[in-house]
């Protein structure tokens, strides 16, 4: 029997895109944590901004991705967590690349 790991989790949340950014949430540095245990799956995460408009957008988009990618995940909860607050270095190589921003 298949159960999904935090590799598997985090690798859904990669099909999750900033649609403002263009970029996925883990390039941009916006996932904290995943954490799987059964048939639920843990995300801590933040946002570019604590005033963000799309934040439950972004946490719908989340929920579908992990239930598309991961379908023995039955229960996703998801943590806004604002410290430390998301800034630019949190960003991966690739996410600064497409952004034009070159390595760091």
């Amino acid at each position: 029997m298949y159960v999904a790991t935090d590799t598997d989790v985090r690798e859904a949340l990669r099909h999750v895109v900033d649609p403002e950014i263009g970029v996925n949430i883990v390039d941009l540095g916006l996932v904290y944590r995943t954490e799987v245990e059964g048939a639920r799956a843990r995300i801590a995460m933040t946002m570019t901004s604590p005033a963000c408009p799309l934040t439950d957008y972004l946490k719908e988009l989340v929920r579908e991705a992990i239930r598309e990618q991961c379908p023995d995940v039955a229960e996703v909860d998801i943590a806004n967590e604002w410290d430390p607050p998301w800034n630019p270095d949190m960003m991966s190589d690739e996410a600064r690349r497409r952004l034009g921003e070159g390595d760091r």
